[in-house]
C-alpha cells in the first residue's frame, strides 16, 4: 500500500504541481515554505522506495534547512536550486555526540551510509564552530572524568560517510564548519570519491578522504589547525587523493596537509596563498606501519603573492605525466563520475 500511494502522489505531482518526472525518474521538490511535495530533506528521503534502477533526485528549493539529514537509500541525487540559497544546517560537536554513542553515525549534518549519491548547488554547513559557547558536559564515554570540555576547533564534520558507503559525487556544493574533519568520506578498501567546483572549509584535516578521491576546480579555507587536507590510503598500494586546479586559503600560517597512515597526494595546478607556511605535506609521528613510504607529488603548483617554496617542486613519478593524471586513471573502470 505504501508503494502505491508513493506512485499515486508523484503522479499527482506531475500532473497537477511541478515537472516532477523527467526521464523515467522519480523527482520529489522540497520547499520549507511549503510550495513543495515535502517541507524538510528528510521526509522527502523517508518517503522514497529503498531502491530503484534509475537515481531518484530530491530538488531542494532555496531556505534554510535547519536538520540533521540521514541518507540510508542508494542512488539518489540531492540538488539544490542555488548553492548560496539551499543551506543545509546543523549544530554537534564530534566530541559530545561520541559521549553517548558508539560510532559517528549520526555525528554529521549530512550523514550518508548509502552508496551512488550524488549532491549538488548546496551549502552544508556544521554551525558548532561558528555558533560556539565555552562549555563543559557529561560525558559517560570518559573513563577518566566523566566530562569533557567543548573546543571551537574540534572536529565537526558536515559531511561524513560510513562504509560501505562509496561512489559519492559532489558538484558546485559548500562545505562548512570551523573545527575539523568538515568533510569526511571514509571507506578505506573501496571508497571512491568526486569533488569539483566545491569550497571546502573548516578547521584540522577539513578535507581527509579515505581510499581514492579526485577533487577539481576546488576552493580549501583553513580556519585553524596542523593541516587543510589529509589522506588514508592504507588499505592499497593504489590508492590516492588528487586535487587539480584547486586553491588554498586561510589564516595567516596555514599548513597544507599531512597524514596517519599510508597515503599518496598529487597537486597538480594549484595556488597557494602568500601566507601558508612553509612546511610540505608531513607525516605525523605514530605507531602505526608505512608500507611504501612517503608519496607526495606536486606539478606546477605556485604561490601567489609570494615566491615559491622549493617543497612543492614539480617531481611526479617517472613516467607519469599531468595529462595521464585524470579521473579514469584515479578510479579506472570502476566508477565515472564526469560522465553524468
Amino acid at each position: 500500500m505504501k508503494a502505491l500511494y508513493h506512485d499515486i502522489i508523484l503522479i499527482m505531482a506531475c500532473l497537477l504541481i511541478l515537472p516532477v518526472c523527467s526521464s523515467g525518474q522519480d523527482k520529489l521538490v522540497v520547499d520549507i515554505n511549503g510550495n513543495g511535495h515535502y517541507r524538510s530533506v528528510q521526509e522527502a528521503l523517508n518517503s522514497l522506495p529503498d531502491s530503484a534502477p534509475l537515481p531518484r533526485t530530491i530538488f531542494i528549493r532555496k531556505g534554510i534547512y535547519k536538520e540533521k539529514i540521514f541518507i540510508k537509500k542508494a542512488n539518489l541525487i540531492l540538488e539544490g536550486e542555488d548553492r548560496a540559497g539551499t543551506l543545509l544546517i546543523f549544530s554537534i560537536a564530534r566530541d559530545e555526540w561520541r559521549c553517548d554513542h558508539p560510532d559517528d553515525w549520526g555525528v554529521a549534518t549530512l550523514n550518508i551510509i548509502a552508496s551512488d549519491i550524488t549532491l549538488k548547488n548546496l551549502t552544508i554547513t556544521n554551525n558548532f564552530g561558528f555558533d560556539f559557547s565555552p562549555r563543559t558536559i557529561v560525558c559517560t564515554g570518559d573513563t577518566a572524568n566523566k566530562q569533557k570540555i567543548l573546543r571551537k576547533d574540534g572536529h565537526q564534520m558536515a559531511l561524513r560517510t560510513m562504509p560501505p558507503a562509496t561512489r559519492l559525487k559532489a558538484v558546485n556544493c559548500h562545505f562548512r564548519a570551523y573545527g575539523g574533519d568538515t568533510v569526511s568520506p571514509w571507506e578505506v578498501f573501496n571508497g571512491l570519491w568526486y569533488f569539483k567546483d566545491c569550497i571546502m572549509e573548516g578547521g584540522v584535516d577539513f578535507y581527509c578522504p579515505r581510499g581514492w578521491a579526485w577533487a577539481e576546480n576546488c576552493e580549501f579555507i583553513s580556519h585553524t589547525g596542523t593541516a587543510a587536507i589529509w589522506h588514508d590510503g592504507s588499505a592499497h598500494k593504489d590508492s590516492k587523493t588528487v586535487l587539480v586546479n584547486c586553491r588554498f586559503k586561510g589564516y595567516d600560517g596555514f599548513p597544507l596537509g599531512r597524514y596517519h597512515r599510508d597515503a599518496q597526494f598529487y597537486l597538480v595546478n594549484c595556488r597557494f596563498a602568500a601566507n601558508m607556511r612553509d612546511t610540505p605535506i608531513y607525516r605525523v609521528p605514530t605507531g602505526n606501519i608505512f608500507q611504501w613510504g612517503e608519496r607526495v607529488y606536486y606539478f606546477n603548483c605556485h604561490r601567489e603573492g609570494g615566491s615559491d617554496y622549493k617543497w612543492y617542486a614539480d617531481n611526479l613519478p617517472d613516467g607519469l605525466t599531468a595529462n595521464d593524471i585524470t579521473p579514469q586513471w584515479v578510479f579506472g573502470d570502476r566508477w565515472k563520475p564526469w560522465i553524468n
